[in-house]
């Protein structure tokens, strides 16, 4: 079954979570994926990848006239989900309450309070978890208040204000409101924990616990301009997504959304890329959350101390949340996939690839951590002596490169560009600290490494810096020459770069990563624009000195933002938002072009 009513738009959600793991809840008040008890574990509830066999904690208005209306509380990721009908109006609060969220441990809390505004309202509860995409049986027993699902590894608790009911697998309820009265539901996923009635002041004890939480949160962010409320909403879901026993920051949390709509482009992203977390220190840094930005840092500081143990290169490309790196990439066998969207894919099978440019984004992270102050003791300045000099010997492989093309490995621009990058920061922390390196063999490399980028990636006939060597193809993450330094914005090979791909990669101010018809990828079907490459192509401009361009551009992309200001990866031909979501690659470039575009207009 797939039909399209049976599934939301993937931008009709919202995103609940206490930084070990997330729930997405649409509109109408369905939690329909959640994975627990980690970002990385096996679903819950993943209605959103099979409707008729994933699950879903559903909450439905009785009354037909009823429209929804979602919203988070300010500088909160506490969800607001509104019903307005001819009856009344009624609210769903839904949070998860923060536990330790530094300790790791199994128990996950989903904390669903419903109350009447107005007039009164009813409500259709039913709860039915489907564990581990649906291939995990489980047993359920209800009594009065409370449920128990038995899957055996995961078992779910739920209390409830009001009389559960069996049915089948599944416990539901029927929620009866008028004017001021309150119902409550907690999902405590707990093994052997015997769940309790809701109280309501208990309920509200976790609300304004939660609530404070994250107000204390956003109040030690420094950012000021032009565009606060987005930016940090955005910081918000970035924090909503990081593994915080760990310091990893996951790409989404969710799996399996389609790139392009029933097409075979569905990856699984719960887990932690090099590339992507390294990107977040800058976000994280500028914004003034530097605990975030050095745990992420200490986290990438233990993966470049235990280093592949196959010795094939120093670091893999993503991890689980907990570092490890077993992503053996499986089919969920059965599942329809969003709106037809197969397969549906769990673990990744491009763990293994070759992709260079994660030592420049990972050494760009720690000058940035170093010049904050954080500074490499000796054996982490040992380690990443090691890695500099696999990459003085490695540096012109080739690679499957940062887009992860299955279709070949090739001798990437980007890959040389982010290279350059790595040695460049390398120096420059040895430099300011004084510290031991073979600086002439980094040099030498370094600049090796200009002269092969402005030789072997620049087209003399196209005057542009392509995708790969001898190719003609334009990539948008070369967008990233200026804003890393290794070219002036001004050059006028960079303007002409530039102009190529307003040519050819941007569609009414989006951008494409580049074209899959004129650079085979080794995957059927094509995409959308990618929401990362729009926010860099917004610093871009700015850099380049086309600041009213660049802030067009800027609040034309946050048009293409859902009701509540979350982003995926990519928007689609008719605006819809595609991908995995959120997407935290979006997000944090979106902070890096609102304060790169604030600094341009003349407040950074």
């Amino acid at each position: 079954m797939n039909n399209t009513a049976e599934y939301p738009p993937i931008a009709d959600h919202g995103l609940i979570g206490d930084m070990q793991s997330a729930a997405l809840v649409s509109t109408d008040g369905a939690i329909d994926f959640f994975c627990c008890p980690r970002f990385d574990s096996a679903s819950v509830f993943a209605a959103l990848l099979d409707a008729d066999k994933g699950g879903a904690f559903r909450v439905d208005a009785n009354d037909p006239s009823t429209v929804t209306k979602q919203m988070y509380l300010p500088d909160s990721a506490i969800l607001v989900t509104r019903y307005l009908a001819n009856t009344g109006v009624a609210e769903l609060i839904d949070f998860m309450p923060i536990d330790d969220p530094h300790v790791a441990h199994g128990r996950r809390r989903i904390v669903r309070m419903l109350r009447c505004v107005r007039g009164h309202f009813e409500f259709r509860v039913r709860v039915a978890p489907r564990f581990d995409f649906a291939r995990r049986a489980h047993t359920t027993s209800v009594d009065g208040h409370h449920a128990h699902f038995d899957a055996g590894e995961v078992v779910l608790g739920l209390s409830s204000s009001e009389v559960l009911e069996r049915d089948g697998d599944d416990a539901t309820a029927h929620v009866a409101l008028s004017e001021g009265d309150q119902a409550g539901f907690v999902l405590d996923a707990t093994a052997g924990a015997t769940p309790q009635r809701v109280k309501r002041d208990e309920l509200q004890a976790l609300f304004e616990a939660t609530n404070g939480y994250w107000h204390d949160w956003v109040e030690r962010g420094r950012y000021r301009g032009r565009w606060r409320e987005t930016v940090y909403r955005s910081a918000i879901t970035l924090k909503l997504m990081t593994y915080a026993p760990s310091g990893a920051i996951v790409a989404a949390p969710t799996g399996g959304l389609p790139e392009q709509m029933g097409g075979e482009r569905n990856w699984d992203y719960r887990y932690t890329w090099v590339r992507d977390g390294s990107f977040s220190v800058r976000a994280l840094l500028k914004l003034g959350f530097e605990d975030e930005a050095v745990g992420f840092s200490l986290w990438m500081r233990q993966r470049a101390e235990e280093r592949r143990s196959d010795g094939s290169t120093p670091l893999n490309i993503m991890y689980r949340v907990d570092g490890s790196s077993d992503l053996t990439e499986e089919i969920v066998e059965g599942f329809d996939g969003y709106r037809g969207s197969s397969p549906v894919r769990i673990g990744n099978g491009a763990a293994d690839q070759l992709q260079l440019d994660i030592y420049g984004e990972f050494l760009d992270a720690l000058l940035l951590i170093d010049e904050a102050g954080y500074f490499l003791g000796n054996a982490g300045w040992a380690d990443i002596i090691e890695i500099i000099d696999w990459l003085c010997d490695n540096w012109d492989r080739p690679e499957e490169g940062i887009w992860e093309t299955r279709g070949g490995q090739r001798r990437f621009v980007y890959g040389r560009l982010m290279t350059w990058v790595a040695f460049d920061r390398a120096i420059r922390i040895a430099t300011n600290r004084s510290l031991p390196a073979p600086l002439q063999r980094w040099t030498d490399v370094r600049d090796e490494l200009h002269r092969t980028i402005h030789s072997k990636g620049w087209n003399a006939e196209m005057a542009a810096f392509v995708q790969y060597e001898g190719g003609d193809v334009l990539d948008a993450s070369l967008l990233l020459m200026p804003l890393v330094g290794f070219i002036s914005p001004t050059d006028p090979k960079w303007i002409s770069t530039l102009a190529a791909m307003d040519r050819t990669l941007v569609s009414d101010s989006l951008v494409y990563r580049y074209d899959p018809s004129a650079s085979p990828d080794g995957l059927a079907g094509s995409e959308g624009t990618f929401s990362l490459c729009t926010f860099w192509y917004v610093s871009a401009l700015a850099k380049s000195g086309r600041v009213a361009e660049a802030r067009l551009t800027f609040d034309k992309m946050l048009t293409y933002a859902n009701h509540i200001g979350l982003f995926s990866e990519e928007i689609g031909a008719t605006g819809d938002q595609l991908g995995n979501f959120p997407q935290a690659f979006t997000h944090l470039s979106l902070i890096v072009a609102a304060m790169d575009l604030d600094q341009a207009l003349g407040n950074g």
